[in-house]
């Protein structure tokens, strides 16, 4: 089996979790095709065996760390502007890190790891972290469009229990306008394709023509939204979800709403 062959599986996957890591469609896609050129460059550095996607997304984290792609979808700072906004950052990145390969992409600490080029000890020490770090963000308001009874309520029960407020369940597309028009969310969980027919892609569009809010999308399917052809989403669950895993992706989706509200703030001063 060739090395394309053998990775081809895990890129939709890849491709979830650098978008979660780096805030944006943009900016995660950029990163994985920069990894896939180093692979195609030097197909060796990819490891065989049970631990391939291990070895692709430690690939994947080390062009990660040694390219600033992401700084360049917000725009293209001095160099020494952008090597200090890499480091603040890294206070807790490699947490959120170690957090979202083990919650998200369901690494074993040891998979974890071998990812980070760590200790098992280093690996279960950085998702503790992140877990605190998580514990103590700013909670918020919380939209869910979600036309399955059970679903909607896993998701309230879930969210709630992480400390943020439900303020509203729409079934449909015209409930979820609607609820807006009263209640400002300040996320948003959105299934994908709804029982009647109607788009909870299209129902978030129409709502983020009128605010900005940071969205969340579900689906039992990812890997028909993670080809890599627009449009597509930059936060995605996987159905089945677990505590975990949501609280993962909100902590990205809040972490980089709030990066780029302070990022406003300042080039407004």
């Amino acid at each position: 089996m060739s090395v394309s062959q053998a990775i081809s599986s895990h890129i939709p996957y890849l491709r979830r979790f650098a978008r979660a890591l780096s805030g944006s469609q943009a900016s995660g896609d950029a990163y994985v095709l920069a990894t896939l050129e180093a692979i195609v460059t030097d197909p060796s550095a990819v490891q065989s065996g049970a631990d391939i996607r291990a070895s692709l997304y430690r690939i994947f984290l080390k062009v990660w760390g040694s390219t600033l792609i992401n700084d360049h979808t917000e725009g293209s700072p001095a160099p020494d502007e952008a090597g200090a906004r890499r480091s603040l950052d890294a206070i807790s990145l490699r947490p959120r890190i170690a957090f979202l390969l083990s919650s998200l992409e369901g690494f074993e600490t040891s998979e974890v790891a071998k990812a980070l080029d760590c200790s098992a000890g280093e690996a279960a020490s950085l998702i503790e972290a992140a877990s605190k770090e998580i514990a103590d963000q700013i909670r918020t308001d919380v939209l869910i469009i979600e036309d399955e009874p059970f679903i909607a309520l896993d998701l309230q029960t879930l969210v709630e229990e992480l400390g943020h407020h439900v303020i509203g369940i729409a079934r449909t597309h015209k409930e979820a306008v609607k609820t807006i028009e009263t209640k400002k969310p300040g996320l948003i969980l959105a299934d994908i394709q709804l029982a009647d027919g109607s788009s909870g892609l299209e129902a978030v569009n129409q709502i983020l023509g009128n605010m900005e809010v940071p969205v969340i999308f579900i689906t039992a399917y990812p890997e028909r939204f993670l080809t890599g052809q627009p449009p597509e989403p930059a936060f995605l669950i996987t159905k089945p979800f677990g505590v975990d895993s949501l609280k993962a992706v909100i902590s990205q989706a809040l972490f980089f709403d709030r990066r780029s509200k302070r990022a406003a703030q300042e080039r407004t001063v």
